[in-house]
């Protein structure tokens, strides 16, 4: 009975060691893998802390000092974000990019999704037609408004010989304060169309077409197809479109540099074109630290409204 005993102890001691063993070589392999994990993420981790962390919180903590480049910063407390406040050229920037995001941003969308139903049916040259729409968002942007600079040209540009070929007056279309911000906001309008296109072709083509055959049978029209399918489906799109896109209208520079450098009167300038006036021609790094935390809580606080009207559905 003894023997049969220890007999039984024995394997049961064995049966445990073995499953001790696997258990252990789990844990051994989970943490490899997340050490693989950790080191394959470490890259990207620091290239978030060096170029990221670390200059929005330099930027935040120098908005409140003097800071000229070649003088040591001091701190001034607020006198920066007074400054902006009662600074009329700011506001006048401010009022202009609020302006520019306005048109440009919900026109160029809705173009681009007229334009991304159509390409998405089966027509000819479809291909060349996708390539066509999206070649100005991989164009240097600077190209872009040399090309604008010269159709906008008021003694040979190609917008003024239209005109005159149907009789009407030439117009001076960067050098008229009432026209040179719409100038501007149609470059920025034929622009942007090109990438909000493709997002929305890309999510078009992940759309069930078993609900327009559905739709189809119980006689919806195409435009009814439209309004009622396609429209609520895009809605993540949709919200993602929006909020990159104000940030790029929020961000833009390159058109207004080209074009008018701001002028003419401060009719085109933007706060991102006020941030590079305050820091890299009169070296005040503190006042445009202030004017890119202003910025931020600009597109901060849309981002949020945004949010809210769409009901936060990023699914």
């Amino acid at each position: 009975m003894s023997m049969t005993t220890k007999s039984l102890e024995t394997t049961a001691g064995d049966v445990r060691d073995r499953a001790r063993r696997p258990a252990r070589g789990r844990r051994s392999s989970g943490r490899k893998l997340r050490r693989a994990g950790w080191l394959m993420v470490m890259p990207a981790v620091a290239h978030t802390i060096v170029w990221i962390a670390i200059p929005v919180v330099a930027t935040f903590v120098l908005s409140f000092t003097d800071y000229e480049v070649f003088s040591a910063p001091s701190f001034i407390g607020l006198d920066n974000y007074v400054e902006l406040w009662n600074d009329d050229i700011f506001r006048k920037a401010t009022w202009n990019t609020v302006v520019y995001t306005f048109f440009t941003v919900p026109f160029s969308m809705a173009v681009a999704v007229v334009v991304a139903v159509f390409l998405n049916q089966k027509i000819r040259f479809r291909a060349a037609f996708r390539a066509t729409f999206f070649l100005p968002q991989v164009t240097a942007t600077v190209a872009i408004a040399m090309v604008w600079l010269w159709m906008y040209n008021p003694q040979y540009g190609l917008i003024n010989a239209v005109l005159s070929f149907f009789g009407l007056p030439s117009q001076a279309w960067l050098d008229d304060p009432d026209l040179a911000l719409w100038s501007v906001i149609l470059v920025g309008i034929w622009q942007g169309i090109g990438m909000k296109m493709l997002i929305y072709l890309a999510a078009l083509q992940n759309i069930d077409p078993n609900l327009y055959e559905a739709a189809s049978l119980d006689g919806a029209s195409s435009v009814r197809q439209f309004f009622s399918i396609t429209l609520p489906m895009l809605k993540p799109a949709t919200f993602f479109v929006f909020v990159v896109s104000i940030i790029g209208a929020f961000q833009v520079f390159d058109q207004v540099y080209v074009l008018t450098d701001g002028g003419p009167a401060n009719a085109t300038t933007m706060m991102t074109y006020e941030v590079y006036r305050a820091a890299f021609q009169d070296f005040r790094m503190g006042l445009a630290c202030a004017q890119s935390v202003v910025l931020f809580a600009f597109l901060l606080v849309l981002t949020v409204i945004n949010r809210r009207l769409t009901g936060g559905d990023d699914q």
